[in-house]
């Protein structure tokens, strides 16, 4: 990631934050920070463009679920 956001000129968390922003609309990061600076920096994710070939770079580094977050009880607790 280091690498790749080095490429793109950004922090590896603006990388972070905008490979999510590529997700689809249901997908909302929520980053977190006490630190002004960092708020700045994160907000500019979202000027960060990534093509297909970077977004299946991303893609192949990030490790796949486990299983699902809630078993079928859950779910429905959930209102899924």
């Amino acid at each position: 990631m280091r690498q790749l956001a080095g490429e793109k000129g950004v922090t590896p968390a603006q990388l972070s934050l905008a490979w999510l922003l590529h997700q689809g609309q249901e997908v909302v990061p929520i980053p977190g920070t006490s630190d002004l600076c960092h708020v700045e920096e994160n907000a500019a994710a979202v000027g960060v463009r990534l093509d297909a070939a970077e977004l299946a770079r991303i893609d192949a580094m990030v490790p796949q679920p486990a299983g699902a977050r809630y078993d079928p009880e859950g779910m429905r607790t959930v209102g899924i």
